[in-house]
């Protein structure tokens, strides 16, 4: 699989990083134009300072939505903090409101791989830490062995993120991932997939039990918590919620593809939230 390579840098203090985004900057941002061959754009600052959303990964939420909701900031936190750490950066400090406010050293050099941004401007990448062997600005062959270079496979490994597949991201790479994903869910205490609860059923009584106790991959928490802001104290047309909007995505086992993800999501006993499929067998499209 070829991806566009960028070599520049990550930056940290005066944002609020979480464990799947980060500001890189390029050290020459004209090549933000080679980003996804005309598709979407990413947004940056004057400078070139852009957010990226790290590809294939879905860390807890440490501040969802206008009212910044967050999920168990143990592990919210442990991610950012393991990705800051693995970049490089020591002596973070950090405001209440996530923002960092001082970190050594300001900046960090690295890479990104990359084919493209979301909907919302954000990059969509691998992210390397150092030089990498080839130029700024050309496709490189991304093998299985680059992959694990990236912090994106080692988040993975260490069982601090769950895993989000998207189908722009190349089959042999989303299976080195997937069997990263299933040896860290078997591993002894590893991470946050001793306290998942996302194929075994989550009590949810209320967006306290999302924030501060069960632990669900990323997307169905935020799924469930603008399915509450609507102000359902039930869950039963919880996944009719699901169905409206439409999520698509292909399970990878079967090949079976899906409108909304009410067709692998099951409410029991009025309470009790699960997913049929695990994390790493959906494979979702952009949208």
């Amino acid at each position: 699989m070829t991806m566009l390579l960028i070599n520049g840098s990550f930056q940290i203090t005066g944002t609020q990083p979480d464990g799947d985004t980060i500001h890189f900057t390029p050290n020459d941002p004209t090549e933000w134009a080679l980003v996804g061959s005309g598709g979407r754009a990413v947004k940056h600052d004057a400078l070139g300072r852009a957010t990226l959303r790290l590809d294939a990964i879905d860390a807890l939420e440490t501040h969802y939505g206008p009212s910044r909701v967050h999920q168990p900031l143990h592990f919210a936190h442990a991610a950012r903090d393991e990705l800051q750490t693995w970049l490089g950066f020591t002596n973070v400090d950090q405001g209440p409101d996530e923002t960092v406010t001082a970190a050594t050293p300001d900046t960090v050099p690295g890479f990104i791989l990359t084919n493209g941004a979301d909907i919302h401007g954000r990059c969509v990448a691998l992210v390397g830490r150092g030089t990498p062997e080839g130029a700024s600005g050309t496709d490189v062959d991304v093998d299985v062995d680059l992959l694990r270079t990236t912090v994106n496979h080692h988040l993975i490994a260490t069982g601090l993120v769950y895993p989000t597949f998207y189908r722009s991201l190349f089959p042999s790479l989303r299976t080195e991932l997937t069997a990263a994903v299933r040896q860290a869910r078997t591993a002894p205490a590893q991470g946050l997939w001793p306290s998942d609860t996302t194929t075994t059923g989550a009590k949810v009584t209320g967006l306290t039990s999302l924030t501060d106790d069960v632990v669900i991959l990323s997307k169905l928490f935020r799924r469930l918590v603008d399915y509450l802001r609507l102000d359902n104290g039930s869950l039963t047309c919880f996944p009719a919620y699901l169905a409206g909007v439409q999520d698509r995505f292909t399970i990878a086992s079967t090949g079976r593809r899906c409108t909304g993800l009410n067709n692998v999501v099951e409410v029991t006993h009025g309470q009790i939230v699960l997913m049929t499929q695990a994390p790493e067998d959906l494979v979702f499209e952009e949208a």
